[in-house]
């Protein structure tokens, strides 16, 4: 059993572990602010009660493991692969070329380069790692921020931001990133080669070879045209999540205290609609993998030898179906990172819900009770 207070839950393997990790972080942040843990209590207890309710979907537990997992090898995908991804043994020995899965040292089998398709499928998890992370923290703060001034203020604000929306909106998402995509990547090379530090950067951040920054520009344009594309919907969402924040006796209250308009915006309204904005962003990051490698297939993101998920797919679909391995290995791995965040994201939208989030709480203290009673 577990006590948050006054209360008891009943406690699992899982439970223990999130716990764990939840103390483990306030504990680091209690040396850098001493006096943390006691005044955050309740947040604290919050946060380990939203983890329960977690730990009892299991959608959400399948949903978070492979989130995990695309995360972890995101980060350190390049670091664990067995071959670097502009290794090409094909030159050096052609009987690797387009070996089935289960070879000796190639357990998902080749492609027409003789390159280890599980290390390209591990380096390819950090391009579209890195990419999704980028859209998403600059789409979304974009998206907020205007969705935000439009509903406060309304009026004439209102309507130029709103209908600046509705004009991006009628586009199709994925044909206004491939016009984006196209149009930019000579933009984005004259970018990259004018500045040192920024070529420097983003061969670091995507974890390439130096002889790979005249291909940065294709993977900056993707990422800049996938901004354009979706900060419209978390502006709309925003927008009228604060139309009906606003009118709440607690902004009156802040207003009469002459609170500045971007406190009560920033730290009054945000946070009691951030909810559902984080349900989105969590089954968004599902959309962006999605079409980031859609566009990789069609020859506007990521070229060779730079490895991603989409190209991949592109380049096997020339030799299918008899080199089906190519195809189906990469493409699978899109589908269950694009799974494992929608399962993570709608077990997020009951937990985030307080009245479900409460009926669960209820069935656990209830077992607790019945467990205590019988003893």
């Amino acid at each position: 059993m577990i006590s948050l207070g006054t209360e008891e839950y009943e406690k699992k393997l899982l439970d223990r572990v999130s716990d764990t990790i939840i103390d483990g972080i306030a504990n680091i942040v209690e040396k850098v602010r001493p006096g943390y843990k006691k005044k955050n209590k309740a947040k604290i207890d919050e946060r380990k009660l939203m983890f329960y309710a977690l730990n009892r979907s299991p959608a959400g537990v399948v949903g978070l493991f492979l989130v995990i997992l695309f995360i972890f090898f995101g980060i350190f995908g390049p670091y664990v692969a067995r071959y670097p991804y502009n290794y090409f043994p094909v030159f050096e020995n052609p009987s690797t070329y387009f070996l089935p899965p289960g070879s000796p040292g190639f357990p998902l089998g080749t492609d027409h380069y003789g390159r280890d398709l599980l290390s390209l499928l591990l380096c390819g998890a950090r391009t579209s790692f890195v990419i999704s992370i980028l859209v998403i923290a600059l789409g979304v703060p974009l998206g907020i921020i205007l969705g935000l001034i439009a509903g406060y203020y309304g009026g004439a604000v209102d309507e130029t931001i709103m209908r600046i929306t509705d004009i991006f909106l009628s586009f199709p998402a994925l044909i206004l990133a491939i016009a984006f995509s196209t149009a930019l990547p000579d933009r984005m090379t004259g970018f990259i080669l004018a500045h040192p530090a920024a070529q420097k950067f983003f061969l670091a951040l995507f974890a390439l070879s130096p002889r790979e920054v005249l291909n940065l520009g294709r993977l900056l344009s993707v990422i800049v045209a996938m901004v354009i594309v979706w900060w419209p919907g978390y502006a709309r969402i925003t927008r009228g999540s604060t139309l009906v924040e606003k009118e709440n006796v607690y902004v009156e209250a802040a207003r009469a205290l002459g609170l500045s308009p971007i406190k009560i915006m920033f730290k009054h309204i945000l946070p009691n609609i951030i909810g559902p904005i984080l349900v989105y962003i969590t089954l968004d990051f599902g959309s962006v993998v999605i079409m980031e490698a859609g566009l990789s297939y069609l020859g506007l993101g990521a070229t060779p030898p730079i490895a991603d998920w989409g190209r991949i797919v592109y380049d096997g679909s020339q030799y299918f179906p008899e080199r089906w391995w190519v195809v189906m290995f990469p493409g699978l791995v899109v589908f269950l990172v694009a799974l494992g965040w929608n399962l993570l994201g709608d077990s997020l939208r009951d937990i985030l819900d307080p009245k479900m989030r409460r009926s669960i709480e209820f069935r656990l203290k209830k077992k607790t009770q019945e467990v205590t009673e019988s003893a």
